[in-house]
């Protein structure tokens, strides 16, 4: 059957990439340190440290998720040819159409997973913390914060993670000045640091009588929580803290008495708030976490161009300084201008389909020469 006969052919240029994938996953070493992982567990006095035994535990289920995925995909592959050589003979129409779908299910999960073995950099593995910004112009900005906070709410629903609001100031009419959300699940901060900087909303403005098409600005940034207690000195002089009553939507997320917190580093100019912990003390420490993370990531860097990658907030928010733009008149277009990404389906886009930018700045940034970041 010349549907089948096609198939094989797509598909067989997929065995290469396949067994390519296999070597960069070092598949060999994960199964040792998988063995090695288990025999711990198995130890006496394993779980006496909690902290640790967590922390391994966490390990080894990620290496085990590698394993059986890679697993997976390569028997899928198998089951597709024999499918195909089973269907030889085959002339009824709906068999080549199973085989098809099986094919493009094979396809998909192929480019899900190249995408994830992009996800190796220091930090990829943690949750990220989201800091959104509204740029100048009152109530329409706010608005658009209100739907990117929405946008990454829906694509962390659709991916299974899970969602803390850190932080939340509501505008005075409409809409969000500032929020601050931690997204819990692996990879998250590998997946969301391609949403640092500028996104840029066109539109008939809901907030003006005349009907006028409106620009609005907000801006992005996106660190890792990293857990670990992390070696940097603050100096007593170099920052302020401030405590203030919460405030802003959030439901039970947010304790709405006086134990917000608000960190100011001079040095930097660096603002990390936090009113989600049910105490002052909690919200201290969760704000100081967020602080020494910032200034770690800045020490890491080697240059100033690097530096005002980590720092979004460095960029002013407005013309020029964008990396994608959302269009909703006179045409609706989504577009980012690093990787020239695009998508006209921006409802998709605002209700949290965003894969196709993230993908395509995954692999546009380990094709860069400072893609070690």
């Amino acid at each position: 059957m010349v549907l089948l006969d096609n198939i094989k052919t797509e598909i067989l240029t997929y065995e290469e990439p396949l067994e390519e994938m296999g070597k960069s996953l070092d598949l060999e070493n994960k199964g040792k340190r998988i063995e090695e992982l288990e025999m711990e567990m198995e130890a006496p006095g394993f779980w006496d440290n909690p902290e640790k035994s967590n922390n391994l535990m966490k390990e080894l289920r990620g290496l085990q998720g590698i394993r059986d995925s890679y697993k997976k995909l390569k028997e899928q592959f198998e089951d597709i040819l024999t499918l195909i050589e089973m269907g030889a003979e085959e002339t009824d129409e709906s068999y080549a159409d199973e085989v098809q779908a099986e094919a493009d299910s094979f396809k998909e999960t192929f480019e899900n997973m190249r995408i994830a073995n992009l996800l190796n950099g220091e930090y990829d593995k943690c949750n990220a913390i989201i800091k959104l910004n509204s740029g100048a112009g009152g109530t329409e900005a706010n608005d658009w914060v209100s739907m990117l906070y929405r946008m990454y709410l829906r694509w962390a629903e659709k991916k299974g993670f899970a969602v803390e609001v850190l932080d939340y100031l509501e505008g005075d009419e409409a809409g969000i000045k500032n929020a601050t959300i931690q997204i819990n699940g692996l990879n998250a901060y590998g997946y969301l640091k391609s949403e640092k900087g500028v996104h840029r909303l066109v539109r008939i403005s809901p907030f003006n009588a005349q009907g006028k098409r409106q620009t609005s600005f907000a801006s992005i940034d996106v660190m890792p929580d990293i857990e670990e207690d992390l070696d940097i000195d603050i100096p007593d002089e170099d920052i302020r803290i401030d405590v203030f009553r919460s405030s802003g939507a959030g439901g039970q997320h947010i304790n709405k008495t006086s134990s917000a917190i608000r960190i100011t580093h001079f040095p930097t100019g660096i603002v990390v708030q936090c009113q989600n912990e049910r105490s002052q003390y909690q919200n201290k420490d969760k704000a100081m976490q967020m602080l020494k993370a910032k200034l770690y990531l800045i020490q890491k860097e080697a240059n100033a161009e690097k530096l005002s990658d980590i720092r979004g907030e460095i960029k002013e928010i407005g013309w020029g300084s964008q990396i994608r733009s959302y269009v909703l008149q006179p045409y609706t277009m989504v577009k980012d201008l690093r990787t020239n990404a695009e998508n006209t389906n921006t409802t998709a886009v605002l209700d949290g389909d965003i894969d196709l930018f993230i993908n395509e700045y995954l692999k546009w940034s380990n094709r860069r020469p400072d893609s070690a970041t």
